[in-house]
């Protein structure tokens, strides 16, 4: 009577965990045949300790009643030299008639106290299986974020670092070096962020967030502006400084479409709306040009141009400005040219027309043909000049020490905050 019990009570064990597993597949999409094929695993290692280290252990789950069986594998051989993984014919064929050498014989060794080991065993993989699918489904969530925008709102504030909250599951932190500097949140606020990464570690993905990052205008952009969204405005290259100014090279692929117009809105309404987000960064908005002097004039906006040369190798340009118009283009703590250099990936010297004809710099260019010079004020025909737009494509790798400064009126922060 009380064996009847416990084997009523071991079918009541085994037909609970079929439905457990039941539930996760359909509730949790936790594959259920790779949680038997998890089990089978972690019973065969438990129990490889009771018959040695050579044995060869399998366990078996049925899939319908949840009875898991160990067996011990065998090899049929003439004369046993290892009891741990042989067997003799004759003892073979005690078991089944028709062994013959070198079959494999499974031969049942479940332990009498196998139930209590099994559940023990079967939860601990649950758990750990269910672990496993909360983190990759956690995983494949954070990846739709990347390279996107996120709102989040502010948890709290430590070590300078802001703990935001995404949603009741997802809380990531603004590093102090993802902060722009003279920003300032407080708990509660609503906060955007750009997602740099999703960075796989031991315990959870984390979600690496910045608000220094080049692309989060670009991704604010995109969303005030629907002529980006729609493609019709392209945005071709964002020079940043963050929390202090921005320059943005923008294409209308309509002509009928003003690309700059586009972007700044009625009233300058869209670029506004950008600049608040940003806390009152500045932001100037060229227009892209296929020719690179043409290029290089608008990037050093809102200073007047008089000419652009460009190098042989087609990676510097000179530039000629106005004699009352040299700070402006140099801007301040050299940041207008900083910024025009990291636009258009050009190494820019800019020089007054005084600077200019002093050092006899306006050569005549007919000497010199693998060179070209824009002179804006006869500017008539933008085709003239040979085109290469791989040559000033923006780089995000490229760093200000590979910029040429005018140091006569300026001396530039060679500590500049790289792009990220």
């Amino acid at each position: 009577m009380r064996s009847r019990k416990k084997t009523e009570k071991k079918d009541d064990s085994q037909r609970e965990l079929i439905i457990a597993l039941n539930e996760l597949e359909e509730k949790r999409h936790i594959d259920k045949e790779k949680i038997m094929e998890a089990i089978e695993e972690s019973m065969s290692k438990a129990c490889q300790k009771d018959f040695g280290q050579n044995a060869v252990v399998d366990a078996s789950m049925d899939r319908l009643t949840g009875q898991i069986t160990v067996y011990l594998k065998k090899t049929v051989v003439e004369e046993v030299e290892d009891d741990s993984t042989e067997i003799t014919l004759e003892d073979a064929r005690m078991i089944n008639a028709d062994y013959e050498l070198g079959d494999v014989v499974n031969i049942v060794v479940t332990p009498k106290n196998f139930g209590r080991i099994a559940a023990q065993q079967a939860r601990n993989v649950i758990v750990q299986k269910i672990k496993e699918a909360e983190r990759e489904s956690l995983k494949a969530r954070f990846e739709e974020f990347r390279k996107t925008i996120i709102t989040g709102e502010v948890e709290r504030i430590s070590n300078n670092n802001i703990y935001v909250k995404i949603d009741d599951r997802t809380e990531t932190v603004l590093l102090e070096k993802e902060q722009v500097p003279g920003e300032v949140f407080h708990v509660k606020d609503r906060i955007k962020l750009y997602v740099v990464d999703i960075k796989d570690t031991k315990k959870d993905p984390k979600i690496i967030v910045s608000r220094t990052h080049r692309d989060l205008v670009k991704k604010l952009f995109e969303a005030v502006v629907s002529e980006i969204f729609d493609g019709i405005v392209e945005i071709k290259s964002i020079a940043r400084e963050a929390g202090s100014r921005t320059k943005i090279a923008v294409y209308s692929n309509d002509p009928n479409v003003d690309a700059v117009g586009a972007c700044v809105g009625r009233n300058g309404e869209r670029v506004n709306e950008i600049v608040n987000e940003l806390q009152g960064e500045k932001i100037d908005i060229i227009e892209w040009d296929e020719d690179r002097a043409v290029l290089i004039k608008n990037a050093l906006s809102p200073s007047e141009v008089c000419s652009v040369s460009i190098s042989e190798d087609g990676k510097s340009a000179r530039v000629v400005v106005p004699d009352d118009q040299l700070s402006l283009a140099i801007g301040k703590e050299g940041q207008n040219a900083r910024l025009a250099a990291k636009l258009t990936s050009f190494k820019i010297d800019i020089k007054s027309v005084s600077q200019a004809e002093e050092l006899e710099d306006l050569i005549d260019f007919d000497d010199d043909p693998d060179r070209y010079e824009d002179d804006f004020d006869n500017y008539d025909d933008p085709d003239a000049y040979e085109d290469d737009p791989d040559a000033y494509e923006d780089d995000p790798d490229q760093t200000d020490d590979d910029y040429d400064w005018e140091k006569e009126d300026v001396d530039p922060d060679p500590g500049m905050d790289e792009e990220n």
